[in-house]
């Protein structure tokens, strides 16, 4: 919600308060702002100019030279090419010396032998963003109005001197989303009431009844429904102070009867919808639930295939607007409309957001219907439009409104006790502050024996119970007020469990190795949710998702850490070493009754380089053997590295098939390492990354009570080569296991040294080469009992794994 400090100053006194002031304590009482906006700054030199005269240029066939008086003596020749520039009109003018939007600056100059002196600029390039500019000045440049003053700044003529202030509105406080909405608390905040301008609406003696019928089929569907007829309209551009408050607010300006639909919704929260009444084709509006095979065109040109659960609004026989969402293109305001049908409604929140979703047609009505509407505000909110089209598009008003259904707004009753204000706050606040503050917030209470009963008026449709009342106490009385306490009770010494010592000594030998950690959305899309899993389940998908792209719990880590990969290779950061700690989600069950499965994982991703090029270094890039060392040395670190063990991952089809692995803890599947496969790499647009993730929890129980010391023998090892041809789809970790089977109670390290195939080897075969080193804790090893290993050795290798010892 953008609030415009300039209109917020109509409804209070604000003259003492600066928009900084204002956004600042807005957030300490609960409404986070996200900035301030004044399209003025940067700008300067920007003034009113009247295009005088205005020729053809004779060297282009779409330049023009333009005389322009500027305020000055003489008039200010300014080569144009906008096409819509002509003389008699107002525009904007940019001097020399002048800088426009990104900080261009403008000179003197010639333009194909011409003289230019500045600029005559459209919105566009004086900071205004093509979507909220009014289409006839889409491609040219903006008419400013008449009584604009020749030489002035054009700044206060556009609005763009006032302070907009962007709230994050958060759902439950929707009331927020309209100008008397954000009014009321910037009035609790000051103590302040705000003062609502009255539009008076003049009706005539000819009844609305008579021209059209409404009907509502379902009132669940549309509790509150009605129509009211304004005749003889003149479809014209709006003023100018309209056209800046709805541009401000990032809405374009279409004509006098559709912006002031768009203001009511900015001022009231109320989104209304205006119909062309003679192309609706019928006098009657039928209210329903869409019927199947029924579509409906909308203004965006799209036809849309409609289901019954969409509310749709129709002329009797066919759709001529998705409920709540959108209008359909037969039925728009065009320029030859002469009567209008305005319709104000309150409709189902669900399936809004439902529609919505499913055409993915999001608006700032759709979106005020699925927080809430003001329930008290739908009648009044629906008058002060008919009035303000009658003022402005000259129309006469015929008398009623046509109603198909209608709620009675009620204000809610709440009661709550000093005491337990003070409970929970932990304050000492008194009747006479907590009465201040209710007062300040408009509502009414009776206050016996300690107890207050409140009434909240239907604007706050948030507040329903006790805790909600204290909420607004705290709010008002201010969070930064509120004292700091200590809990109560028997203390004990705060120590750090098993599982986070773990957790820290594997973040600290991750970031020991060059890694930095990131943290992604747990929310992902489907297809990301689905990639690098290595088991079997369902996905757990969210009911009501804020977007597409967070739909569903995450089942992995690498998704996210890839967006973080392709996020730092676009700003050219060629070393990427990024892991991530965190809670991955299984769903085996039904998702609508179980709860998922938490699991926490660690994963990681290596890109790019892991060695910069210097005067002594060559540049080393990353490979399988970089991210298998960081994973030695995590296992290594936790003591279980001697129950880990390697198979090829080839059915792991996100990862590339001849360099990847599932990492196994004794029988159980914890994990995987890999390249990621270059299809899903371009997909990501990534270079060559190397991946992995481990189950955590598995690991950090597997690592406990396993660290055993032993010390350093204090007699010599011996060491022992061993050459063998295997055949080439044998693992090494085959080869490693049958050697620290067969070897003995001496065997203390194995080490690969060599892998070769080539010449002289035999096509099918490698020839792998080991170092065996053998150690005796309690006395010298003699050679007899290690060749009796390595004799032990041989025959194993050669029976079992078929090798042919070299």
């Amino acid at each position: 919600m953008i609030v415009s400090y300039k209109w917020l100053n109509e409804y209070l006194d604000l003259s003492n308060i600066s928009a900084k002031e204002l956004a600042d304590q807005m957030s300490l009482t609960g409404i986070e702002v996200e900035g301030i906006e004044v399209k003025a700054d940067g700008l300067k030199k920007i003034v009113v100019g009247e295009v005088k005269e205005c020729i053809p240029h004779p060297d282009s066939d779409h330049l023009s030279i333009c005389q322009v008086d500027i305020g000055e003596e003489e008039l200010s020749q300014i080569v144009c090419g906008a096409p819509n520039v002509q003389a008699g009109i107002k525009v904007i003018v940019a001097l020399p010396g002048s800088r426009i939007a990104g900080n261009v600056k403008i000179k003197k100059g010639k333009m194909r032998g011409q003289v230019s002196n500045g600029m005559i600029c459209s919105l566009q390039e004086i900071g205004y963003a093509d979507n909220v500019i009014a289409k006839e000045f889409a491609e040219g440049i903006q008419y400013l109005p008449e009584e604009a003053v020749v030489g002035e700044p054009v700044f206060k003529y556009l609005d763009m001197d006032d302070a907009l202030i962007e709230l994050s509105i958060t759902p439950n406080r929707a009331d927020a989303l309209s100008m008397r909405g954000v009014a009321y608390e910037v009035g609790a905040i000051y103590r302040q009431t705000p003062q609502f301008k009255e539009l008076p609406l003049i009706e005539s003696s000819k009844l609305a009844s008579d021209q059209i019928k409404v009907t509502v089929e379902d009132t669940t569907d549309a509790p509150a429904y009605q129509i009211r007829i304004i005749e003889d309209v003149k479809i014209a551009p709006s003023p100018q102070w309209l056209q800046n408050r709805l541009m401000n607010a990032g809405i374009r300006p279409i004509n006098n009867v559709v912006d002031v639909t768009n203001y009511v919704l900015l001022l009231f929260g109320q989104p209304l919808h205006a119909f062309d009444y003679q192309r609706l084709a019928s006098q009657e509006i039928v209210v329903r639930r869409a019927h199947h095979g029924e579509s409906l065109v909308t203004l965006d040109g799209e036809v849309r295939e409609l289901s019954p659960e969409q509310i749709v609004i129709t002329n009797g026989q066919e759709p001529v607007a998705l409920a709540g969402v959108m209008g359909g293109l037969d039925s728009e305001i065009v320029e030859t409309t002469t009567t209008v049908a305005l319709e104000a409604a309150l409709f189902d929140p669900i399936a809004i957001r439902k529609a919505s979703k499913a055409f993915n047609l999001r608006s700032e009505s759709s979106a005020r219907f699925e927080k809430g509407i003001n329930q008290a505000t739908v009648g009044q909110a629906c008058d002060f439009a008919a009035a303000m089209i009658a003022q402005l598009a000259q129309g006469t008003v015929l008398k009623g409104a046509v109603v198909g259904s209608s709620v009675a707004a009620k204000d809610t009753l709440v009661d709550v006790t000093l005491a337990r204000i003070n409970q929970y706050l932990g304050t000492s606040l008194s009747f006479a502050e907590v009465d201040e503050i209710f007062t300040a917030l408009g509502f009414t209470f009776q206050q016996n024996d300690g107890k207050y009963t409140v009434s909240v008026p239907p604007r706050r449709w948030d507040i329903q119970i006790a805790a909600d009342l204290i909420e607004e106490v705290a709010r008002i009385y201010g969070y930064n007020r509120l004292p700091s306490t200590l809990p109560s009770g028997q203390t004990v010494a705060g120590s750090l469990t098993a599982e986070q010592k773990a957790v820290r000594k594997i973040r600290s030998l991750l970031e020991g190795n060059g890694l930095n950690e990131a943290i992604s959305y747990a929310l992902t899309t489907e297809e990301k949710a689905q990639r690098f899993t290595f088991k079997d389940s369902q996905v757990t998908k969210l009911d009501w998702p804020m977007t597409e792209e967070r739909a569903v719990l995450r089942m992995n880590l690498i998704s996210g850490l890839l967006d973080d990969v392709a996020y730092n290779t676009a700003r050219r950061n060629n070393q990427v070493a990024l892991y991530e700690v965190g809670r991955v989600f299984y769903q085996n069950g039904d998702a609508k009754k179980a709860l998922p499965l938490e699991e926490n994982h660690i994963a990681f991703a290596l890109a790019g380089e892991w060695n910069n090029k210097d005067w002594q270094t060559s540049v080393e890039k990353v490979d399988y053997f970089y991210a298998k060392g960081i994973l030695d040395q995590l296992f290594t670190e936790l003591s279980v590295d001697n129950r880990i063990r390697y198979e090829r991952a080839s059915e792991l089809t996100d990862l590339h098939p001849g360099r990847s692995a599932f990492v196994y803890l004794d029988d159980e599947k914890i994990g995987f390492i890999g390249q990621v496969h270059p299809t899903i790499a371009k997909n990501y647009e990534v270079p060559e990354t190397y991946v992995a993730e481990l189950n955590l929890e598995a690991l950090i129980q597997a690592s406990f009570n396993q660290f055993v010391f032993v010390p350093v023998s204090k007699f010599p090892s011996m060491s022992r080569d061993i050459a063998m041809l295997v055949k080439e789809e044998t693992s090494h970790q085959e080869v490693m296991e049958t050697i620290q089977s067969s070897a003995g109670r001496f065997l203390n390290d194995v080490t690969i040294f060599d892998v070769y195939q080539g010449k002289n080897i035999e096509a099918g075969y490698k020839s792998v080469a080991y170092s065996l080193t053998f150690v005796n804790a309690e006395a010298t090893l003699t050679d007899e009992e290690v060749n009796s290993a390595m004799k032990k050795v041989v025959q194993a290798l050669t029976d079992q794994l078929a090798a042919v010892i070299r």
